[in-house]
C-alpha cells in the first residue's frame, strides 16, 4: 500500500517538476496564448451536448477544470463530436464546429460508407470566435479524441485526394483542400490508442468483442445508460461497420490509418500516458484496484495476460500487456514510426512527439474519474497549458 502510494507521488512529481507551478506563472512571460480546443473520447460529450450541463467531461467528479483554466487566463473550449463515430466523421464534425459551417463528411466518404454527406449545421454558432493562421489553436484529445485531432491536423495540412477527385471544386469542403497546417500550433494526446487497443481483440473472456450497431460494447452501453444520457445520434440504415470508432480502434485498422497521418513539421506534439497495472510473477499485468475504476478491471485483466495476434496477423507480445484499463501503454505513447523522443523541457521542438514520463492512473485520469478522484488534475492542465504558451 505504502509502496504504491509513493509510486504515484513520484510519478506526479516528475510531471509537475518540468515547469514552475501554474500559481507562480507570470503571464507576461507567455509567448503565445492561442485558444485551446479539447476533444473527448469514445462516448464522450462537450459544449453542444445536454450532458455537459449535468456533468462536464473535462473534470467530471474531480472539479471544474475549465473554470480553473479560464480564471488563469486560458481560453478553453470543449468540442462535441459523434460519441461512436469514426475518426473521419469526428474530424469533419470538429472542423464544422470550429469554422461555424455545415458538417460535410465528403462526397467520396459518404458514398463509400453509405450515409448522408451532410450533418449538423453550426452556422452562427461556431465553437470559437475565429480560426486561421494568425489565430491558431491548440488541440487536446483524450482517448479516441487523440485519433480525431491527429486526423484533423492531417486534413488541414494535406486535405484529401479522394475527396478532391470526387467533388467539383466549388462544392468541396475547405477541410479537404489542405494548405492549412499553420492553423494548428500544438497537439496533445491523453491516453490515446495511437496504434489501437487489444481490448477489441480479447473481447469478453478471451472471445472477440460483440458490439451493438453503433459500435458500443454491451457493458459500456449499460454503463452510459445508468450514468447519463448523451444523446447518441441515430444510425443510418446500411452504414458500414468500418465507419465507427470501435473499428478504428482495432489494431489492424489503427495501424493502417497511421500510414495516412503524418507528423507535421510545424506542429508541437505532446503525449501523456497512464498505467494502472502491476506485473505479477507470471509476467501478467493485473489492475491496481486502488487507482483503477471498477468499470475497467475486467478488460484490464484480459489485456494484461493476452498474447497472440490480430486478424490481420500483427503479433501482440508481452509488451502489449501493460495498460490503463482500456488502452495498452505501448500504443498510448506515440504512433509507431513517428518521430518521437522523451520529453525534455529544454529541447521542445516541432515535428516530434514529446513523450512524458508514464503517470500512475487509469483511463479516466485525464477526465477526472467517477469513483476515483483526481485532485491533481487542475494543476496538471494549468502546468501543461502554461508550458505550451511559453514555447
Amino acid at each position: 500500500m505504502l509502496t504504491k502510494f509513493i509510486d504515484i507521488l513520484l510519478s506526479l512529481s516528475m510531471i509537475f517538476s518540468f515547469a514552475a507551478p501554474a500559481s507562480q506563472v507570470k503571464r507576461d512571460e507567455w509567448n503565445t496564448n492561442y485558444r485551446y480546443v479539447f476533444v473527448h473520447g469514445l462516448s464522450g460529450w462537450g459544449h453542444y451536448d445536454l450532458a455537459n450541463k449535468v456533468v462536464m467531461y473535462w473534470g467530471m467528479f474531480s472539479g471544474d477544470v475549465f473554470g480553473t483554466l479560464k480564471k488563469a487566463g486560458f481560453d478553453c473550449y470543449a468540442a462535441s463530436v459523434d460519441p461512436t463515430g469514426s475518426a473521419w466523421d469526428r474530424a469533419c464534425e470538429l472542423y464544422a464546429q470550429l469554422t461555424g459551417t455545415v458538417t460535410d463528411y465528403g462526397k467520396a466518404h459518404s458514398e463509400r460508407c453509405n450515409h448522408a454527406r451532410y450533418g449538423k449545421d453550426f452556422t452562427g454558432r461556431a465553437l470559437i470566435p475565429v480560426w486561421n493562421a494568425d489565430e491558431k489553436i491548440n488541440l487536446l484529445g483524450h482517448s479516441f479524441g487523440g485519433a480525431t485531432v491527429r486526423l484533423l491536423a492531417e486534413l488541414m495540412a494535406n486535405g484529401s485526394q479522394a475527396e478532391r477527385a470526387a467533388t467539383d471544386e466549388a462544392d468541396l469542403s475547405g477541410l479537404f483542400t489542405g494548405g492549412k497546417a499553420d492553423w494548428i500550433y500544438s497537439l496533445t494526446t491523453l491516453s490515446a490508442p495511437h496504434n489501437g487497443t487489444s481490448a477489441y481483440t480479447v473481447g469478453t473472456k478471451g472471445k472477440p468483442v460483440q458490439r451493438t450497431n453503433d459500435g458500443l460494447t454491451g457493458g459500456l452501453r449499460a454503463f452510459l445508460s445508468s450514468f447519463v444520457s448523451i444523446g447518441t445520434q441515430p444510425i443510418p440504415d446500411g452504414r458500414i461497420e468500418e465507419d465507427y470508432a470501435s473499428t478504428d480502434m482495432e489494431i489492424d485498422r489503427a495501424l493502417e490509418m497511421n500510414k495516412g497521418i503524418s507528423t507535421l513539421s510545424n506542429v508541437y506534439y505532446f503525449s501523456f500516458c497512464t498505467t494502472a497495472t502491476d506485473v505479477n510473477e507470471a509476467g501478467e499485468y493485473v489492475p491496481d484496484t486502488e487507482i483503477m475504476e471498477p468499470l475497467f478491471t475486467g478488460s484490464s485483466e484480459l489485456i494484461g495476460k493476452y498474447t497472440g495476434q490480430t486478424a490481420g496477423g500483427y503479433v501482440l507480445d508481452e509488451s502489449w500487456r501493460e495498460n490503463d484499463g482500456l488502452v495498452n501503454l505501448i500504443s498510448a505513447k506515440a504512433p509507431f514510426g513517428a518521430p518521437q523522443k522523451e520529453f525534455d523541457e529544454n529541447g521542445i521542438e516541432p515535428g516530434v512527439w514529446q513523450i512524458f514520463p508514464v503517470m500512475r492512473g487509469d483511463h479516466m485520469t485525464f477526465m477526472g474519474g467517477l469513483t476515483v478522484r483526481h485532485p491533481e488534475l487542475k494543476e496538471f492542465y494549468l502546468t501543461h497549458l502554461d508550458r505550451i504558451n511559453r514555447i
